[in-house]
């Protein structure tokens, strides 16, 4: 595929993602079912691969899970996904999340992204928030390789830690860093 190509799919694919960003819907039971397996199937993974993951969800309160993020830009960008916040084996509401961007940019790329609620103040900030802009409110520390080394039971200090995964597609770099998280009624 060429350039040009690419990169009118990316804009087309960010100018669909923010349209759909900007619309709530309420959820479907076809549709909750497949965030609920995509999710559980997301967390299995990332926990059985990735030790850090493992110690992490061990000690956590809840986990706010995005299976699959669609990203896409030229100069403007957007990304979008649908998950859920689940508490152990429940699930406690369904979320979606959003991030706007601009700058040197283009491609399109997915991934998910799970972040791990430690206490009950970072729980109940994401559930009575009117939407949780992430780099506002608890402390989130994204774990890459450097930081997992470090993680152990006893340093676990922090309100909440997001894993990024299953990176797929043409655009370098990946951020939650503003990313809007809000409820889906």
């Amino acid at each position: 595929m060429t350039f040009l190509r690419q990169a009118i799919l990316a804009v087309f694919l960010s100018g669909a993602a923010l349209t759909t960003a900007c619309t709530t819907y309420e959820p479907t039971a076809a549709t909750t079912q497949n965030i609920d397996a995509m999710s559980v199937s997301a967390l299995d993974s990332l926990t059985q691969n990735n030790a850090a993951a493992r110690a992490i969800a061990a000690k956590s309160r809840a986990v706010l899970v995005f299976p699959s993020i669609v990203k896409a830009g030229l100069v403007f960008g957007g990304a979008y996904g649908e998950g859920e916040l689940r508490r152990g084996s429940n699930v406690v509401g369904y979320y979606n999340s959003f991030t706007g961007s601009w700058g040197l940019q283009a491609g399109a790329q997915s991934y998910g992204y799970a972040v791990f609620l430690m206490n009950e103040a970072a729980e109940d900030y994401v559930t009575t928030s009117d939407g949780w802009e992430i780099g506002v409110g608890p402390t989130v520390v994204v774990v890459d390789q450097g930081v997992a080394e470090n993680i152990s039971s006893s340093t676990l200090q922090d309100d909440a830690y997001a894993f990024i995964f299953d990176q797929k597609g043409l655009m370098a770099g990946v951020s939650i860093e503003g990313t809007k998280i809000t409820k889906v009624k």
